[in-house]
């Protein structure tokens, strides 16, 4: 079975936020700019939201990929 999950390039993120205030339940950004992820996995009936999130993100910080699930 396959799964789709969230990757943060943490060297590349530099905490604007956008992915949270597209998808805050999903993304968080800490007063001193760390990203929380809070599920890493996408479940199907939330991957536009989440594409969304990760298409809106200036540095290119974040990916989907698709894996074996764990």
């Amino acid at each position: 079975m396959t799964s789709t999950r969230i990757e943060v390039d943490r060297a590349r993120c530099t905490g604007i936020g956008i992915c949270e205030s597209v998808l805050p339940e999903r993304f968080e950004v800490d007063d001193n700019g760390g990203l929380t992820v809070h599920d890493e996995t996408v479940a199907a009936e939330d991957r536009d939201d989440v594409e969304e999130a990760v298409r809106s993100c200036p540095a290119a910080a974040l990916r989907l990929t698709t894996g074996e699930a764990r």
